[in-house]
């Protein structure tokens, strides 16, 4: 029976270092990649979420993601989230994303991020929200985001740390 306990406990251990993980995704237009795009689940009523991912440019030029659009929102914005003095802002990326020669821009919650304006549904964890980036020299690039807890910190549902930004006031 010793034998069979252990062999439990080892098999609940793996799965438990693998069963909350999400497998890592890629998307690839012209020079750019995307990689683990997720979003965080809202609570009811909710109107924006917002979504992450790691973005590359493997090409010799900068490129820029000037739009992207869901059918799960009305519309997606580029926003930054800074705080300055303790006070934090929220606000919308003009002029687009420039992601440089070879390098990778990780949006991530409590800086940059895409924000979904105007939810048409609340985004729950463990769905699949399907959306299109547009890039000003790659191209469109149809993509799914990840819906992670709402506290997440990252894909695969990462432990939260201070803030539930889906329950932030997005006021611009």
């Amino acid at each position: 029976m010793k034998y069979w306990n252990h062999k439990i406990w080892l098999l609940a251990a793996i799965l438990s270092l693998t069963g909350g993980a999400a497998a890592a995704e890629t998307f690839t237009v012209g020079s750019i990649e995307i990689d683990n795009p997720w979003a965080r689940a809202t609570p009811k009523g909710a109107s924006v979420g917002g979504t992450y991912m790691a973005i590359t440019n493997k090409g010799p030029e900068a490129d820029r993601l000037i739009g992207a659009s869901s059918p799960a929102a009305s519309k997606l914005e580029v926003h930054q989230m800074a705080v300055d003095n303790g006070v934090m802002s929220m606000r919308p990326v003009q002029g687009g994303l420039e992601i440089k020669p070879g390098q990778t821009v990780v949006l991530k919650p409590e800086s940059l991020h895409l924000m979904m304006i105007g939810l048409k549904h609340p985004l729950a964890q463990g769905e699949r929200v399907k959306a299109t980036l547009d890039f000003a020299k790659a191209g469109k690039l149809d993509l799914e985001y990840v819906v992670e807890s709402m506290g997440a910190r990252g894909p695969g549902g990462a432990a939260p740390a201070g803030m539930d930004h889906g329950a932030m006031d997005h006021m611009h």
